[in-house]
């Protein structure tokens, strides 16, 4: 089996691990300037990333428990009707919302970076109480304060995709700073691709699709 060239979605990449023993992957963790976490499986150079997981004949075992694929998987199937549930009421696609939730967090509704950012849409504590979220360990909450936050960027910037993950990762006015604009900031530039690839494949996939 060979790991698509591309940056691929964690949850389709650790399908694959499990699907071949033959297959050398490795999944990275990323904190950002703003401290929150993101995962991918194509680290950019510059440092920073911190290897959770390596498959195949040189499997990382002493990182491998920092990672539990189990949970990623079953915390996708076990917050999926919540995530259409909270994308149909701020009108926003199922397949957006998995996307972010899968690069800020990885599904894990306990996920915290250094600087605070908090569970499944990694929430800031100033976000989180801009948005009346009053318990960012609650999934609901957390999902609800993060997709409307995220639905009001895309107002603010007048639906370009791009630019409201661009300021979900930085901020409005970073993104307001560099004339509405995704900013120089080689990790928001890496956030924005990484999202946008999970978002086309969920679309492609139509795993995520709306029952409306």
């Amino acid at each position: 089996m060979r790991v698509k060239n591309r940056t691929t979605s964690l949850l389709v990449l650790v399908g694959a691990l499990f699907a071949s023993s033959t297959v050398s992957a490795e999944i990275y963790k990323y904190e950002d300037r703003q401290g929150r976490l993101h995962f991918t499986d194509r680290p950019m150079k510059g440092g920073g990333y911190h290897l959770l997981w390596r498959s195949g004949p040189t499997e990382n075992k002493p990182n491998r428990s920092r990672i539990d694929t189990s949970a990623i998987k079953s915390n996708r199937i076990r917050y999926t009707p919540l995530i259409r549930e909270i994308a149909r009421k701020v009108r926003l696609k199922p397949s957006l919302l998995h996307a972010v939730i899968e690069a800020e967090s990885a599904y894990d509704p306990r996920a915290r970076s250094r600087t605070g950012a908090r569970g499944l849409m990694q929430l800031m504590p100033g976000t989180a109480r801009r948005y009346g979220v009053y318990d960012s360990w609650d999934p609901k909450s957390n999902l609800a304060g993060g997709a409307t936050y995220l639905r009001d960027l895309l107002e603010m910037f007048e639906h370009d995709l791009r630019l409201a993950l661009a300021a979900y990762n930085a901020g409005e006015n970073a993104v307001k700073k560099y004339g509405n604009k995704i900013p120089p900031y080689p990790e928001t530039q890496a956030y924005v691709s990484r999202v946008l690839t999970y978002y086309h494949e969920n679309e492609a996939s139509g795993l995520y699709a709306s029952l409306n």
